[in-house]
């Protein structure tokens, strides 16, 4: 059945649709307990089950052209960027070196019988425990009951999950079903969340080559951090160096951030935060391992001259419960393709909101979750990255067309596809 003829079937009108997200902040501020609004769509019978669950590994419709990048180009890989590994020196010239080998694709697709399908990304891990454990849960359920089906995979795998892969391959799902939901119902997923909140979406690049960011028109950067603690003053001063090229690039009044990827000690941040005083840096990210949050909320009350900031790699309301408890950041950053998916992304911006912390999403220009970001008034920028430098114009010419960038006042900006369900063009 076409989707034109499916949605005249079932009588489901998008612009009914809509709910202002400030109706999402329902939270118990002495409570970990979330509660939502029910879905514009929860008691709409969709009259689609689930056929079929399957792991694909999509390619774009349009390719970008092939190229080498330029010599010496951070972003083609294999450079040092400050890890947890960094203290072993086996492991510390790049993350490849220790970090997982293929584990198995990490995007979903679900198939329904009506012939509506959705896509959903995850992360490491998620195929295994998909094709093990949770497609079993899914086959002959309405795709639209998708906070139910949530909490079918959440309190199945309680007894071996609730952080990591398991949550990984929760999140694939789940967005998958948000996908369906987006194109049976004809409409984006930013207006299922209550439509738009900001016209446009403004934007920060993350990566070492500078000076192809700020040519592009990026004036806010995220610089990954390439020496630690195993680095010693040495390692401290190239840092400091590469700060200090990144507030030339960008000016007085661009904005500057680390990525120090669980890499740093609590000693080692304080002396850092101290030395970059002169060049006013907006945040430093993830600094200690995740689950430290009593060192994050000691870093966060000792450290005024810059926000403390992670999430990246936190599971859950549950786990940002914990960072809300030991105040242990400025800002959230969740990864919608491992924190649980859009489902419980919601409840955790609708944590973030009731306490009046801005959510910047990890990875926020991907996988659909600038829809996420379009929708919620506390989540502020989306972070994005760029193509290797020395590529042919048509790749820095499909890249601005694919993720909707603009230019203004605060530099680049990008906005989420308008097509029905997250708006994704791949094959699988």
């Amino acid at each position: 059945m076409e989707r034109r003829e499916f949605i005249k079937a079932g009588a489901l009108s998008a612009p009914a649709l809509a709910i202002p997200f400030s109706q999402l902040n329902s939270v118990d501020p002495k409570s970990s307990e979330i509660k939502l609004p029910p879905l514009p769509f929860k008691e709409l019978k969709s009259k689609l089950k689930i056929t079929e669950v399957r792991m694909v590994k999509p390619k774009r419709k349009k390719p970008w052209p092939e190229y080498e990048p330029s010599d010496g180009a951070w972003s083609a890989g294999g450079v040092e960027v400050a890890n947890p590994m960094s203290i072993y020196p086996k492991y510390k010239p790049y993350r490849a070196l220790f970090m997982a080998d293929n584990m198995g694709p990490t995007v979903v697709q679900i198939v329904t019988d009506k012939g509506v399908s959705g896509i959903g990304y995850g992360g490491t891990g998620a195929s295994f425990v998909i094709e093990k454990h949770l497609k079993k849960l899914l086959i002959d359920e309405d795709p639209f009951d998708v906070e139910r089906l949530w909490d079918i995979m959440w309190r199945s795998t309680l007894y071996y999950g609730r952080k990591g892969l398991v949550v990984h391959a929760i999140s694939a799902v789940d967005n998958a079903l948000w996908d369906i939901i987006g194109k049976a119902l004809g409409a984006p997923v930013y207006q299922l969340l209550g439509g738009k909140t900001k016209d446009r979406i403004p934007a920060y690049c993350t990566g070492n080559d500078l000076e192809q960011h700020v040519e592009f028109g990026f004036n806010k950067l995220k610089l990954a951090i390439p020496h630690g603690p195993a680095d010693g003053r040495e390692g401290m001063r190239k840092n400091i160096e590469l700060v200090e090229r990144a507030r030339k690039l960008v000016g007085p009044d661009g904005e500057i951030m680390l990525d120090c990827w669980m890499a740093f000690t609590e000693d080692y941040t304080y002396e850092f935060a101290k030395m970059l005083e002169p060049y006013r840096v907006y945040w430093m990210e993830e600094c200690l391992p995740p689950d430290d949050y009593a060192g994050f909320g000691r870093l966060n009350k000792r450290i005024t001259s810059t926000k403390i900031v992670t999430g990246e790699h936190e599971y859950t309301r549950y786990g940002f419960q914990l960072l809300l408890d030991y105040d242990a950041a400025k800002i959230w950053q969740p990864d919608m393709t491992w924190c649980g998916g859009l489902t419980e992304l919601r409840r955790i911006g609708a944590l973030a909101a009731a306490h009046g912390i801005p959510v910047i999403p990890h990875g926020g220009w991907r996988a659909g979750a600038p829809h996420f970001i379009m929708a919620t008034p506390n989540n502020p920028w989306c972070e994005m990255f760029m193509p290797a430098p020395g590529g042919p114009k048509e790749v820095y010419e499909m890249y601005t067309e694919e993720l909707g960038i603009t230019k203004g006042p605060e530099g680049i900006y990008m906005t989420p596809s308008d097509r029905p369900g997250f708006g994704f063009e791949v094959e699988v």
